[in-house]
Parts: structure tokens; sequence; C-alpha cells
């Protein structure tokens, strides 16, 4: 089998049809699957895709799983030699797939690549591409120094905004990222090993962004700042660095505090983390 599609769902049932819809000719002559991964939804999301599209396979959980877990569930069945993940709440742009297919095989190196995301009004979703959170681009994260200087290569590295976005640019995921992380765990994990992860501007995906984390701003904000911890913990804070943990764990405590304070005294939830 040549591709197979795995997109893990949560109560995103209007966004998760549609993102089947422009699959549907990026898989044309292509040997393939998709596995829907429904994690508890209470729209009936499982059962509008088995009525829509009766091809694609629903795993549907009882609750909610996780997404490193989900996906993990579907990747064990997979059978394609490629892998696509997709977000739900996700369009592919024509030829996006057979772009990133390409890249995939030909570029030196490759176990990973991904495609350029924008959002609904054309912004580059800064999420698609990013640097490996080291505790120096970390601090720079945390301290929000790279929004205040996004041209710099130093205090911008996170995102990488110092860079033009049309550049070119193992295992299954960790369960002990709930949400968020797990992604960039997966591709620190490949590059240790040798291999190269790349972002390939020509394949676009549009992002119709936090669609079902809209529905738990307080759940969504714990768990980003849980993902940071578990991050720093399992690659960075062994050997000398041990040293650091207190001021890591300090820092991310303190970002926490300061945005559940924020959306207090601006009596709303803060959506994106």
């Amino acid at each position: 089998m040549d591709i197979s599609v795995v997109i893990v769902n949560y109560n995103t049932r209007d966004r998760l049809l549609a993102c089947l819809a422009t699959l549907e000719p990026e898989l044309r002559g292509l040997a393939s699957e998709i596995l829907v991964v429904d994690n508890g939804s209470g729209d009936g999301s499982a059962e509008a895709v088995r009525r829509e599209f009766p091809q694609v396979r629903v795993i549907a959980n009882a609750d909610n799983r996780g997404f490193s877990r989900a996906n993990n569930q579907a990747l064990r069945q997979a059978q394609g030699d490629d892998v696509l993940l997709l977000n739900p709440d996700t369009e592919v742009r024509p030829g996006s797939v057979a772009t990133l297919r390409i890249a995939l095989h030909e570029l030196p190196g490759a176990v990973g690549v991904g495609p350029k995301v924008v959002r609904p009004d054309g912004r580059l979703d800064l999420a698609c591409r990013r640097s490996f959170p080291r505790p120096s681009v970390a601090l720079a994260r945390l301290l929000g120094l790279g929004r205040l200087f996004p041209r710099s290569r130093w205090l911008a590295r996170y995102n990488l905004t110092f860079q033009d976005p049309d550049l070119a640019a193992i295992q299954f995921f960790d369960e002990a990222f709930f949400m968020y992380g797990e992604d960039l765990d997966l591709c620190f994990r490949l590059k240790e090993r040798g291999g190269r992860i790349y972002y390939v501007p020509d394949a676009v995906v549009l992002h119709y962004k936090g669609q079902s984390s809209v529905q738990r701003p307080k759940l969504m904000l714990r768990e980003f700042h849980k993902a940071m911890w578990t991050f720093y913990r399992k690659h960075y804070a062994g050997g000398w660095r041990v040293l650091f943990v207190p001021l890591v764990w300090s820092g991310i405590k303190l970002r926490y505090g300061f945005i559940v304070g924020l959306n207090a005294a601006r009596g709303r939830q803060v959506v994106s983390p």
C-alpha cells in the first residue's frame, strides 16, 4: 500500500468531513487507506464519517484517550509505506500529498516532511516549522522575546520567524504527551537517530486551528505547559543540566500562572497558548 492517512478527531464533525472531502482527489491513483480515530466525540462524528465516507476505517473510542495514544492506535494498524498525519480541522490544497511524497522519497536523508500550513486569513501558522526548544530557545519563547524581535536569529529560533516561510527547508508517539509536544518529540527522536526533517512549502494545508481545543481552553492551557515540562525533562534534564531543572520548572509554572491571571483579568480564555 502506498500511503495511510491518520486523523484523530474530537468533536469537529463538520471540519472532519470537509477534510476528508479534500483528501479524496489527493489519493486518486494511489493504493491508500484512511483511518479516523474518534476520541469519544459527542457530536456524531464517527457516525457521520461511516455514513458519508464508508471507505474510511473508523476507530471509535469510548473516551478521550489523548492525541498521542489515539494516533498510536491507528499507526499500529496502518499498512501504507508512507503515513500522512492530519488534524481534522485542516484542508489539503491540490497536489500537496504528491508533493510531500516526492520530497519524502527524494530529499537526502528524509525521514519526515511537513507542509506549509496557513490560517484561513492567509497568515502562516507558525507551528508548522520550528526548531527544537533547547534551553536557550525555550527561554526566549517563555519570555516572549521571539514575538518582540521576530527577525532576530537568536531570539526567534523557536518559530524561525527570521526565515522566509517559502524556503525549503521512528517509532510511535510518546503517550506521556496527552496533547501538544508529541510531534516535536517524535521529530527530535528521528533526528537523534540521524534522520532529517524537511519543511516543504510547495505543499500547502489550510488549518482552522483550535476547533476542538477551543471547547476546552483550560485543559488546553494546562496540557500545553505540561508538554513543555515533559519534553524538557525527557531530553534536556540529564547530566550536569539537572542543575537547571528547578529554574525551568519555575519558568513554566510562572508562564502558566501569568496566562491564567491574564485570562482572569480580561474575563475570558486565551484560545492559543
